[in-house]
Order: structure tokens, then sequence, then C-alpha cells
């Protein structure tokens, strides 16, 4: 009989941490839940802890927290705050972490679950983006595994296997390009919440969906697959490829490449980091080749989306850079969902961030929230002001 595999999920009313729950539906019974987290989805949480019985749930938001823990009545341990999540990590029934919170938010139960030795499956970009060389650290030390959920770094990993890092010539991250790859550069400071919204392939949650349309997300990812694979900025390429059937690719040093395909589906990659090394039958959709009538490529055009420039420049700059890069894009998407800054004023406010917050070096991960806040703090003050010309160089 397999061995019991608990499993924890950070951020489980979110579009990762739902495809999560579907999919141990559907995995052998040696997979259990025991821990479950939100941000304020009391109604959605409390479905889910009827339907999985975990032992502990944790809620970030205060008010959200009490309500809760009231309901519940003492039926199961309720934390609260950001504490609430690293104790949730702590937990003896706790094996795996799914960390699929979004943001900042989810660095501190990482470094906790690789304190302790547990593995993570991290779908939170922020947390090697800010503290990539901190995270990698702790996991070698302590001899913790990071598995990752994204499916361009699921790919990657899946390419990699049983391959060895100095044949690798160079990694190809794909991108569906989002929603506005068609349009012209002029188009783009016109266009609306709700049509950044409106992702061709993917559905997600509203954060990642506006770095797609940006292209910052990709630009987070190739800072997250430096750090999980070890390469520099100059050999992983983004390419994009609006099918999304090729999820990522690694060229070696013969000139052979491996790629990973499937249908764009989170719920593969989600199985891959709960089975791995291992693979286990699904019930998801596959390929149908046969109607796959054309698979189309293209070099990303960082003029018209220079998020990708600003975070190829702040991988290079190393150091609290990417962490002010997180940050004051954090806090730039926000004022765009809320109406007060048009899209393309988004890289406006995060070039100005990093041109104006010197990076430090090696930084320990004080200094790695005091630039992060001192990031937040500088888009808020600035976005009221006139825009300024931004110019961007090609990587």
């Amino acid at each position: 009989m397999a061995e019991m595999k608990n499993i924890c999920i950070l951020g489980s009313t979110g579009s990762i941490g739902k495809n999560s729950l579907e999919v141990l539906q559907h995995l052998s019974a040696s997979y259990r839940v025991t821990s479950l987290s939100t941000n304020s989805n009391v109604g959605l949480i409390a479905s889910q802890i009827a339907q999985f019985r975990p032992s502990a749930v944790s809620v970030l938001d205060r008010e959200a927290f009490a309500s809760l823990k009231k309901s519940q009545n003492g039926s199961l341990s309720v934390l609260g705050g950001e504490e609430g999540l690293v104790e949730l990590v702590r937990r003896d029934d706790v094996d795996l972490v799914i960390n699929a919170l979004v943001g900042f938010s989810g660095l501190m139960p990482t470094i906790e679950a690789l304190r302790l030795g547990k593995t993570v499956a991290l779908a939170n970009k922020e947390t090697l983006v800010v503290a990539g060389e901190i995270i990698m650290a702790l996991a070698a030390k302590h001899n913790a595994k990071i598995i990752p959920i994204d499916s361009e770094h699921s790919a990657i990993l899946q390419c990699v296997a049983g391959e060895r890092l100095e044949n690798i010539s160079r990694l190809i991250l794909t991108a569906s390009g989002g929603p506005f790859l068609s349009f012209d550069a002029k188009e783009l400071p016109h266009v609306t919440v709700d049509a950044a919204l409106r992702h061709p392939n993917w559905k997600m949650g509203k954060k990642i969906t506006i770095d797609s349309a940006t292209m910052m997300n990709k630009g987070l990812e190739v800072i997250e697959a430096h750090w999980l694979f070890g390469l520099p900025a100059e050999k992983i390429e983004v390419l994009i490829h609006p099918q999304s059937v090729i999820h990522s690719m690694v060229e070696f040093v013969d000139g052979s490449v491996k790629a990973q395909l499937g249908v764009p589906d989170m719920k593969i990659p989600i199985q891959y980091a709960l089975t791995h090394p291992d693979r286990a039958a699904a019930q998801h959709p596959k390929i149908d080749f046969a109607a796959l009538s054309t698979m189309t490529f293209q070099k990303p055009d960082e003029g018209k989306f220079p998020c990708l420039t600003l975070a190829y420049e702040a991988l290079r700059e190393g150091g609290t850079a990417p962490a002010v890069l997180n940050a004051a894009n954090e806090v730039a998407v926000q004022l765009f969902l809320d109406g007060k800054i048009r899209f393309t004023r988004i890289p406006e406010l995060i070039g100005a961030a990093l041109a104006k917050i010197p990076a430090r070096q090696h930084p320990d991960i004080n200094e790695i929230i005091t630039h992060d806040t001192m990031a937040r703090t500088f888009v808020m003050e600035e976005f009221g002001k006139p825009a300024r010309t931004m110019v961007y160089a090609n990587t």
C-alpha cells in the first residue's frame, strides 16, 4: 500500500487551488487534504471543508477569519492572518505544500516549509522572483524539494529529466501573447480592464491575467527559471506561441530540442507536481493532433510589451532588484484593475521604481521586505504624477 501523502493547499479558493482539489479527487486514496487557506472567501472554503474534511484552515483576512471561526464552532483548527499561513505549514500532518497564493504573501510560508524539509509544489511566482537566492539555499540546506506548478517550468522539469545541466544550451519559455498580441502599440493606452482580463487560452485569477496581458508574467517566469534550473538570463528565451500547446522547450548543445506538449489545462502540471517523479492516469482532455491544424511562433515585441525587458534587466541587476520589480508590478496592476491608471502606465511605474531604488546584493529576508515596502510606497506616490517617456533596450 502506498504511503499516505498529506497535502496543504495555500490559496485553495483561487484558480490553482480549486484545480488542485479537483485533481486530488481523482488521484488515489493515498493523498489526503489536511489543510486549506483562503484570503477572505469564507463561503467557498466552508464548502471545501465540508467536502474534504481538513484538520486545519487559515484565513488571511481578519474579519473573514472571525466569521469562519464562529461558524465552525471548534470543529477544526481555524488560524488567522499571515502568521496563520506559516503555522499551517508547520503542522505535523503536512508533507507537501501547494503554494497557490498570489503575491508577496506566499514568501514566508514557503520559507517555513523548506526549513522543515517539506516538499513545496510552487505556483506562487513571487517566492522565487523576490528571494530566489535565499529559497534555493534553504532547499539545498534542508534537503527539501521545490516542484514547479507553472506549466512552463513543469514542462522544462519534464524535458530536463535525466539530462546534465552542462548539456543545455538554452531554455525556451513559450507565451500565448495574451489578449493584445495583435494590437498596435498605439491602441494599448486605451484598452479596458475587461479587455485585459479576456485571456485567449487560460482561465486564471485577475492579477496573473493582467500580468499575461503585459507579458510581465513571462518576465517573472524567466527569473523563476533562472533559479529553478541554474541558467543565466542569456540562456533563457521567450517565444510567442499563441496556441499554448507547447508549454516550453529545452535545446541541448548538440542541437536537439525537447518540448513538452499538452492541452492548456493547469490540472496537468498540478498533477505532475503531486505525483512527481511518477505519473498517474488522468481524466483531463488530451491533444487531438489530427485537429491541430497549425502551430505558430514569433519573437515577442518588447517595444510593445516592455515589462519583459524590465524583468530581464532586474534579473541581470540581481539582489533586491527583482523584489522591487515584483512589488511595483503588484501595486501598478491593482491600480489598473481599480481604474486609476492606463494599461501602459504599468510598465512606466515599474521602470521608474527600478530606476529610483538601488539594488542591494545578496540581501537577507529583512532587506528584501524593506525593498518591497519601498517599491510599493514609491509607486503609490508616483502614480498620480504626469507620465514620463520611458525608453527600453532590447535584451
